[in-house]
């Protein structure tokens, strides 16, 4: 069957591909009326051969929402993101939502355009990254007349659902590690915390604890960009030309934290002995080093498949009782550059 170029099918191409009328092959494409296990299977296979996919805006008119679950995040670059939106998917693909991704990289006026451009398809569901987020975005937020899942962080107050854990204790947990192991002259190598709150977050939880204990940062280094193996070799590098004197290195995250991992390698100097290394995230793709890295796991996978079952409890019954304040425990992994004790 040839058909004109560039023109969408019709229920009349597959009504004529299948021998059946347009109102049959509606019923069978909706699933609704009774339709004979012959005809359905002929006009799937009909609509199948010709690739016709249903006008889902017809529908979504009637009930002004569509099956798709607006997600947006930061970065998909970041080794953290993927693995979020893996645990959304193994929640939605049992449903007829399907998640569509956006990002932001950071940016609060970037994310106010992904926000408005989402939202003007009427999902049925936000899942967004972070609390943080400018008046505009927090507005349109509370006005969008669906359920949204803010995730990854849970120092603050969530315009409608939250799940992820708290930056603040996970910084504060991970300073009273290295305390408790002997170190005491820190340097911190992170992102450029006004955009990445939740790195922000665990500095202070960081830094914090070590107030309470009299000890300081002795040096920091902050980067924008990508978090990557290069860059944390050159900070890691340029921080202890600076302070060769300190005994532990705690990282932002993982990537620029294996980064400093290989350098000191290189160099013969003693890890956790002489300086100690941590970082944050527990990204597996790092299981393959020399030495395992400490780091803390950010629970990423299941923050996702919270984030996506709270979308699907809300729509399937919106009067049922749904807990939406969800705070995950992440653990410490001691790996091999952080002495225990």
């Amino acid at each position: 069957m040839t058909l004109p170029p560039k023109r969408p099918l019709t229920l009349r191409d597959v009504s004529n591909a299948s021998g059946v009328s347009e109102m049959t092959v509606s019923r069978v494409l909706r699933n609704r009326g009774d339709v004979s296990d012959k005809t359905r299977a002929r006009v799937l296979s009909a609509a199948k051969e010709l690739g016709y996919v249903p006008n889902k805006i017809a529908g979504a008119l009637a009930s002004n929402r569509v099956n798709l679950v607006a997600v947006i995040i930061p970065s998909l670059s970041n080794m953290v993101f993927p693995e979020v939106l893996t645990g959304i998917n193994q929640v939605l693909e049992e449903t007829p939502l399907q998640p569509v991704v956006g990002v932001t990289d950071y940016l609060p006026e970037k994310e106010e355009r992904v926000l408005y451009e989402m939202l003007s398809w009427r999902p049925s569901g936000v899942i967004i990254a972070g609390l943080e987020h400018s008046d505009a975005a927090r507005a349109m937020l509370t006005a969008a007349g669906t359920p949204v899942v803010e995730i990854m962080d849970t120092d603050g107050k969530p315009v409608d659902a939250m799940v992820g854990i708290s930056h603040r204790r996970a910084g504060r947990e991970m300073a009273r590690a290295i305390l408790k192991a002997g170190y005491r002259r820190i340097g911190f190598l992170g992102t450029k915390m006004p955009l990445d709150h939740r790195a922000r977050k665990r500095f202070e939880g960081f830094t914090e604890v070590l107030a309470k204990e009299g000890v300081e940062i002795e040096d920091r280094a902050f980067y924008s960009g990508g978090s990557a193996l290069a860059k944390g070799r050159e900070m890691t590098r340029d921080m202890l030309a600076r302070s060769p004197d300190l005994d532990f290195l705690y990282y932002s995250n993982d990537m620029i934290g294996a980064g400093g991992l290989l350098y000191l390698l290189e160099q013969g100097i003693d890890v956790p002995g002489q300086i100690g290394l941590a970082g944050f995230n527990g990204v597996e793709l790092l299981d393959g080093l020399p030495r395992q890295l400490a780091t803390m796991d950010a629970c990423r996978a299941e923050i996702g498949r919270k984030a996506a079952e709270i979308i699907k409890a809300r729509l399937e019954s919106p009067e049922a009782e749904v807990d939406t304040q969800i705070t995950l425990t992440p653990t410490i992994a001691y790996g091999d550059t952080l002495k225990r004790t």
